[in-house]
């Protein structure tokens, strides 16, 4: 942050090994090989940390920071310099003025949902984010009682029915106004690396440490202080000094081993995340539209065509993570680090739309939240973004690339490898600061892969997990 070719006995064993991965929901733990234990049982939300299950959180949040904003617009208080900076460059600017003045008529206002009406009131909810961390938030049902979840995207909440319009089309793919937003959150990330920032790594009500946000930590991830690095497990914070040291926190040896290591032909999980999507037989170039989100491996890889035509009729596979999720990417294969890319992009210009579709797990049709969520596919070609090309020791798999992709305020992708690295399956090779993210593996069309039966669309997997195998054309 800134502030081996396998033939003859090995290949039947690893067929039989695969056999035994694409059957492995339809056994019983005490049956499955070691390597196949705790494959996960059901899935997390779609939208998974972005948005809370429970509007009641939602609400309780923009509540706050409505209010926040009211009372320092009220006592006539200055901007955050950062923020100030971020309101003087689009006012200066009459296109982007007219934008974002637009964005906030033609933003949604669902019923019961108290809504940022305007540009100063942003800048004011803004300013209350940008030197505190994201925790926990409390809220009462209906009922009375106290639910709560964890907000680990804060900034996103305030631009989410924002980005669905499409004024905010138009504004947040605008350079200048990602430039500009990226100095809002490169302030924010340098914050999330001081002492100040884990005054949410707590045991209170409201802290991540509190019963019902560790459970939460927990949930499908195994128990905290035995999964992961705590500098002091006895400790209310866990010891992390900051929020940037605990989002990157790294895991206990052992915790999330790369299974069946020895078989080359497999392709591991370079992410703790939940899968978006599979998609076969990619384009070079493709268009999206509202309700279409085709790859284009010409945008994706940054318009490098000597990139892009070795991957023409592959494969992607795309899965996105939870601020709850571990940060750090891993190496799905053994191989060589050819090349790595860090491309900036945008952090709101999503795909806007007519709001959930029919069968959304989570969300009624047509409610406009989560956009960013749905727009993930298209934002593999516009989001800021990390490239890292791997060309595998298994010929079978040949040239793969790893995309890390910043969403909303992830803006910061680090890359720990470098051209000439070589790397084994489930090494470190970078990681995501602070928020959520999302991720894709590009194959090209020589791996003819077979995914796992547990690999399904918002099935949550841990990283250094099985997800597919390359076989012999």
């Amino acid at each position: 942050m800134g502030c081996n070719g396998l033939n003859g006995d090995s290949d039947k064993k690893s067929l039989n090994l695969y056999k035994l991965l694409a059957t492995q929901t339809h056994m019983s733990s005490a049956k499955q090989p070691t390597y196949l234990r705790g494959a996960p049982k059901s899935r997390l939300s779609r939208y998974n940390g972005w948005l809370p299950a429970r509007p009641e959180v939602y609400r309780e949040f923009v509540h706050r920071h409505r209010q926040i904003g009211k009372d320092r617009r009220r006592a006539a208080a200055e901007h955050a310099p950062v923020i100030q900076k971020f309101s003087d460059t689009i006012r200066a600017d009459p296109e982007m003025s007219a934008l974002i003045d637009e964005v906030f008529i033609q933003a949604a206002k669902p019923p019961g949902l108290e809504t940022l009406d305007n540009f100063e009131e942003l800048l004011y909810a803004m300013d209350a984010l940008v030197y505190a961390p994201p925790k926990y938030v409390l809220a009462k049902d209906e009922s009375g009682n106290v639910i709560g979840e964890p907000v680990g995207v804060p900034m996103f909440f305030l631009f989410d029915l924002l980005s669905n319009t499409a004024a905010g089309y138009n504004l947040f793919h605008r350079p200048a106004f990602n430039v500009i937003l990226k100095e809002v959150f490169d302030e924010w990330g340098c914050y999330l690396t001081t002492t100040d920032s884990n005054k949410s790594l707590n045991e209170t009500d409201e802290g991540w440490f509190g019963p019902a946000a560790l459970a939460s930590l927990e949930e499908g991830r195994g128990d905290f202080n035995s999964t992961w690095i705590c500098p002091d497990p006895t400790a209310p914070n866990r010891g992390f000094q900051s929020w940037d040291a605990f989002f990157t926190r790294q895991p206990q040896e052992n915790a999330r081993p790369v299974q069946a290591a020895d078989d080359k032909s497999l392709i591991h999980n370079a992410c703790e995340s939940t899968t978006f999507n599979i998609s076969y037989n990619v384009k070079k170039n493709d268009q999206f539209w509202l309700k279409t989100q085709a790859y284009s491996l010409h945008n994706m890889l940054n318009k490098d065509d000597n990139y892009a035509d070795k991957f023409v009729g592959g494969t992607v596979y795309q899965a996105f993570l939870s601020p709850q999720d571990y940060h750090r990417w891993h190496a799905p294969v053994d191989g060589t680090i050819i090349d790595t890319v860090l491309v900036p992009g945008t952090y709101y210009g999503v795909l806007f739309d007519a709001g959930a579709e029919e069968g959304d797990p989570d969300l009624k049709p047509g409610d406009p939240h989560g956009a960013i969520i749905r727009s993930q596919a298209y934002l593999t070609t516009t989001a800021a973004r990390a490239l890292i090309y791997i060309q595998a020791d298994n010929p079978d798999i040949g040239l793969m690339c790893f995309i890390g992709i910043g969403m909303g305020e992830v803006s910061t992708c680090e890359v720990t490898v470098k051209k000439g690295d070589r790397v084994k399956t489930g090494n470190e090779i970078g990681m995501f600061h602070f928020g959520g993210s999302s991720h894709a593996m590009i194959f090209g069309p020589q791996a003819k892969l077979t995914f796992a039966d547990v690999v399904q669309v918002d099935q949550h997997h841990l990283v250094n997990s099985i997800l597919a195998q390359a076989t012999e054309a």
